[in-house]
């Protein structure tokens, strides 16, 4: 399933900077901009997001639409109720405009549903906890252990090497890479799919991380995000 963005904004030059970033982690989702008065000027207009809607819905199977003001939210949902037809293929996410575009537009590009990139936007109001160090066991005597039949378990240590480490569009390649493997990728213990994660790790140049992943693809994996790391992602 395709799902598309359509962003709604008062601000044209907004809605636009919000589609770059977005084209910039996701390239191959349809992203619409639903902004301005109609007239060139700020506000939001019923016609402006009909037509980005008509303009996005054919090319995709489903379209996910965040909004930065309450009016503009207002102005999307009269155009759903309008046209009854939309509620089958159109969501409009109640989520943070900038950071709601970048998780829904990964999830779009990973080939999410239209309820998982709903949930990737909204889920990116959430604030995202740095990881916990689980607590330090006594020694136990080994007890025998049954095969496992998942696959391995595979890590390797790598320094950021790009000026500006993770911030949003390396984090959205490491996403875009892990999400590519069947079983889980993590980077420093976080959720290594997801942008929101990867970026609260603050990760800076210079930083030693740990990547992991487990599984039958657990080495492709990992070989994988080091190799992106170590590249600097082009950066350097």
């Amino acid at each position: 399933m395709s799902v598309g963005l359509l962003l709604v904004s008062h601000s044209t030059r907004l809605a636009e900077g919000a589609v770059e970033l977005a084209r910039e982690m996701a390239p191959d989702v349809v992203l619409e901009s639903g902004a301005g008065d109609g007239d060139g000027g700020l506000g939001t207009s019923l016609e402006v997001v009909q037509d980005a809607l008509g303009h996005a819905l054919p090319r995709v199977d489903g379209v996910v639409v965040l909004a930065d003001l309450g009016s503009a939210v207002l102005t999307v949902e009269t155009a759903l109720e309008l046209d009854a037809d939309l509620a089958d293929r159109v969501r409009l996410a109640d989520a943070p405009f900038v950071e709601g575009t970048v998780a829904a537009a990964v999830a779009a590009q990973q080939g999410g549903d239209l309820d998982a990139v709903l949930a990737a936007a909204e889920g990116a109001g959430a604030p995202v906890a740095p990881p916990v160090a689980p607590p330090v066991a006594p020694p136990t005597a080994p007890t025998p252990e049954a095969p496992d039949a998942g696959g391995e378990t595979v890590s390797a240590r790598v320094v950021i090497r790009n000026p500006l480490g993770l911030h949003a569009r390396p984090a959205a390649v490491v996403a875009r890479a892990a999400a590519a493997f069947g079983g889980p990728v993590t980077l420093q213990g976080v959720d290594a799919t997801s942008v929101l994660q990867l970026m609260a790790l603050g990760t800076a140049a210079g930083t030693e991380v740990e990547v992991a992943a487990h599984g039958a693809d657990a080495r492709d994996a990992v070989a994988t995000v080091v190799g992106l790391i170590e590249g600097g992602f082009g950066e350097v």
